[in-house]
């Protein structure tokens, strides 16, 4: 049998230059990495069905869009590989319902939001006037386990009909409807944040939410402008969910409430800033992937 350190899969042709520096600084750590994507899932598939190959741990960011990719994860996780963001933790991590109510539990300042079953469970819902109101205007309707790419979300809701129209369209899906949180602005930039958990550390970046548009956050900045707290958050975010990557958005508002608002995602999109005007910063993705190369090391 073949056997590699680290295996990382991936279908989306923008994740192409992070694998490409994923296996370079691994490589460079003394790790043997093993590529895998549409044009040899099938055969690398077989192989470890048949106990040709092995991986002792895998990055998989292709099964969550394709189900191609979906055989090969379920052979590693029976085998004992070491696979980053295990799947049931995933599955659970993902649903926000879940979520809001274990974020409240720890101690997590969330939107205020209310949670409705799923259009093909209960087709007619009760929401008062009352309820909504607290919501205030205009609120977000999200699905609770449709992520990615703002899928489904809807981010100036201001009346009933459009909850009642919108939960058809993913019906077997909960819905989360939340209040909208306005950051405040610390000198001129608005103070939303995205943060990521990578392999046992936490990184956080400015992240505009109206312009999608990330900016590196300076250690000056997070003590001028008393940060620590987003890193707080998301390792004890990371505790909740026991996920080994993912990331959050956190904003900041006027009296002071660190609030996340976008819960768990847990495929990071990884375009480099140099390369994609919406990406993350390079130097952010480099510190992202030693870490990455600290977690094969200690579960080799």
């Amino acid at each position: 049998m073949e056997k590699f350190d680290f295996a990382i899969s991936y279908e989306w042709e923008y994740d192409i230059d992070f694998v490409n520096e994923v296996e370079n600084i691994l490589q460079q750590n003394g790790i043997s990495t093993y590529r895998i994507s549409y044009y040899n899932i099938y055969d690398v598939t077989e192989d470890v069905r048949n106990r040709k190959l092995f991986f002792n741990t895998y990055l998989d960011r292709a099964s969550d869009v394709d189900e191609d990719f979906t055989e090969l994860g379920e052979i590693l996780q029976r085998r004992k590989c070491r696979i980053f963001n295990p799947y049931d933790r995933v599955k659970h991590a993902t649903d926000k319902a879940s979520m809001h109510l274990e974020f409240i539990s720890g101690g997590i300042q969330v939107p205020y939001s209310i949670i409705i079953p799923p259009h093909k469970k209960n087709e007619t819902i009760k929401l008062s006037i009352e309820e909504l109101a607290v919501l205030g205007r205009p609120f977000i309707i999200k699905p609770c386990n449709t992520t990615g790419g703002g899928i489904g979300v809807v981010t100036g809701a201001e009346t009933l009909k459009e909850v009642l129209e919108e939960r058809k369209n993913l019906e077997e899906d909960k819905y989360i409807l939340q209040e909208k949180i306005i950051p405040k602005y610390f000198e001129n930039k608005r103070a939303w944040f995205r943060c990521f958990w990578a392999f046992g550390k936490s990184f956080s970046c400015w992240w505009d939410d109206q312009t999608h548009l990330y900016s590196v956050l300076r250690r000056e900045e997070i003590e001028k402008f008393k940060l620590n707290k987003l890193f707080r958050i998301t390792s004890r975010i990371a505790k909740i969910t026991g996920l080994d990557f993912f990331s959050s958005e956190i904003a900041v508002t006027d009296d002071e409430r660190f609030v996340v608002i976008d819960y768990v995602n847990d495929q990071c999109d990884m375009r480099f800033q140099s390369k994609h005007y919406d990406g993350v910063p390079d130097e952010v993705i480099f510190q992202i992937i030693n870490q990455l190369a600290k977690a094969v090391k200690k579960s080799l």
